[in-house]
């Protein structure tokens, strides 16, 4: 059965001072309320306000991935200049060169994924703990 919509049509004027109208913006900014007017309603008629709620671990996780994330840019970028660089080989020695050259990014690389997993199992076992 549909709910009958209750019109509004009594009006309610309240004045406040400037420091009180700050705390009541401010009080109204923490909650999850649309609008002021009905932040207002529930406050006036004595009804639960849900407040927003900032989970600091899911901040610090957001952080670390977004490092992930940088650093995973990083290694692609990387592995497209190495290719690139690949595929403007024409000699056999040049690809020599380049073979003993790409074991230091290798390595750097292997190094990378290995810090990105050490981070990752961090992550999890703070999550795990949380």
């Amino acid at each position: 059965m549909k709910e009958e919509k209750k019109n509004r049509t009594r009006w309610l004027h309240l004045r406040l001072s400037e420091q009180e109208y700050k705390t009541f913006q401010k009080y109204f900014e923490e909650s999850v309320c649309p609008k002021l007017s009905d932040f207002a309603r529930q406050n006036l008629l004595g009804k639960p306000i849900v407040l927003k709620y900032r989970n600091t671990s899911l901040d610090d996780l957001m952080t670390e991935l977004i490092k992930l994330r940088n650093e995973l840019n990083s290694i692609g970028n990387n592995f497209n200049q190495s290719v690139k660089k690949l595929h403007s080989l024409s000699q056999i020695s040049e690809l020599k060169l380049w073979i003993l050259s790409s074991e230091k990014e290798k390595k750097m690389l292997f190094n990378s994924i290995e810090e990105i997993k050490n981070l990752i199992r961090n992550l999890a076992e703070k999550w795990l703990q949380s």
